[in-house]
């Protein structure tokens, strides 16, 4: 089978998501800030309902609830410094899936976790529901 052709024999067109598939990873985002952990074996969840960020293939506005749900070490997430880094997402050209990572990497750097989870349920586009989790566990 020609996997070049589509349903019908009709030719199927190549995409090419060239810089939009790495876009935003490294964007500039607000410093997180942490303060001492006082409990430990504590789970800590936040939910951010307002996430919204770019696509950075159509440049429309993707919406969604971020989760982020974890248990701290040493170090707890300050939520005021959460909310900035959060909000700083609407300028920011990236897909679903690579923000969902990118702010486990970011959150995992600043509060060094014994274990986090970031889950992303993002809006209805097209008719299709999004929903993005990643964990991490220390040692693993």
């Amino acid at each position: 089978m020609d996997r070049r052709r589509g349903p019908a024999g009709t030719r199927r067109q190549a995409r090419s998501y060239g810089a939009a598939a790495t876009a935003g990873l490294d964007a500039k985002l607000p410093r997180l800030e942490t303060w001492e952990n006082q409990f430990p074996r504590t789970t800590i969840t936040v939910a951010d309902p307002e996430y919204n960020a770019i696509c950075p293939k159509t440049g429309l506005p993707d919406f969604g609830t971020l989760t982020v749900q974890y248990e701290p070490d040493r170090k707890v997430i300050e939520l005021k410094s959460f909310k900035l880094y959060m909000t700083a997402f609407r300028n920011v050209g990236i897909f679903y899936e690579n923000a969902v990572n990118r702010i486990l990497k970011d959150l995992v750097q600043a509060s060094d976790p014994v274990w986090m989870t970031v889950t992303g349920e993002f809006a209805a586009r097209g008719g299709i529901r999004t929903r993005v989790e990643v964990r991490y566990e220390r040692g693993k």
